[in-house]
């Protein structure tokens, strides 16, 4: 009886129990030494498997076995770094005791499959780096033990729903590089762990939440975006931050007095916008280098020219 397969470049085939060799678990093809077949559906005759990883060869092609939804116990479906290319599959809402889903850097080409939210006790979601379309699930914030989820590099489009400021154990979310559109909730600002924020590179717009700069959040990555209006003057010393990037949107105005108010700010962007006045003096700003503030509308003084 098999209960987990590992199977990671550089490594050996791991079996954590008895298990014949011959079973046709990958259907291999190539030259010995790197994989580059396919996953086979023999997996599925596994029905006590609770880990499958097949990572970093980057020469495993074909689909994900649709019958991989019929291992009521798997826990682990790793399947990072390879050429999988299809659908995830429509019922993998199925596993319920599945806890970690990483299938990043393939060649995935499907939605969101809807009955993704009923892994109630998934805990990290890895899906970067794919070709994944249509919008995240309105009901995402059911995914409750959810602590990451990594969704950049793909197409999902739609708005970013409300109810994943539902899911009190998240700590980490990305939906960079995306066609996300609309607001931000400014739900997302009262998130107890919530500590990264990347959502760069999309078709966000409005006005940013004011809750955000005085959150859990500390890496908040906002670049490449629609926002517009004044940068609101409301940091305190909840404000800290390891990353603040604002650079490449519509922001206008002068910059905030109040952001040398906040506990810390490592690295900040404001480049590339509409700002307009006097650089303020102090910590945040006595650190900081010119391309922090460039190609604005008209910045001045330290570490830029001076005011005149």
């Amino acid at each position: 009886m098999v209960s987990a397969v590992t199977w990671r470049a550089k490594g050996l085939l791991t079996l954590t129990s008895e298990v014949n060799p011959k079973t046709p678990f990958f259907k291999k093809a190539g030259r010995s030494g790197y994989m580059n077949g396919s996953i086979s559906p023999s997996i599925c005759k596994l029905k006590r498997l609770s880990s499958l990883t097949i990572a970093d060869w980057k020469g495993i092609s074909g689909p994900i076995p649709a019958c991989i939804t019929s291992l009521p116990f798997l826990r682990i479906l790793d399947l990072i770094g390879n050429r999988i290319s299809g659908q995830i599959p429509e019922d993998i809402g199925r596993l319920h005791r599945l806890a970690v889903l990483n299938i990043a850097d393939n060649l995935l080409t499907s939605r969101i499959p809807r009955s993704l939210t009923n892994l109630s006790g998934l805990m990290h979601l890895d899906l970067r780096n794919n070709r994944i379309w249509g919008s995240l699930p309105r009901d995402f914030g059911r995914l409750r033990m959810l602590s990451r989820a990594l969704l950049s590099r793909n197409y999902i489009g739609g708005t970013i729903p409300d109810s994943i400021s539902k899911i009190y154990r998240l700590a980490d979310l990305d939906l960079s590089l995306n066609r996300l559109s609309g607001e931000i909730p400014a739900s997302l600002g009262t998130m107890a762990v919530l500590a990264t924020l990347n959502l760069d590179a999309n078709k966000l717009s409005g006005e940013i939440p004011y809750s955000l700069f005085n959150s859990a959040v500390g890496n908040l990555n906002l670049s490449k975006n629609s926002f517009h209006g004044y940068l609101p003057d409301v940091f305190g010393p909840r404000s800290y931050f390891m990353v603040l990037d604002l650079s490449y949107n519509n922001f206008w105005g002068p910059i905030p007095k109040s952001l040398s108010q906040a506990s810390f700010i490592g690295h900040l962007d404001l480049s590339h916008n509409r700002l307009c006045g006097r650089i303020p003096e102090g910590p945040p700003f006595d650190h900081l280098e010119a391309s922090s503030f460039a190609y604005n509308a008209c910045l001045c003084g330290k570490p830029l020219g001076a005011c005149r």
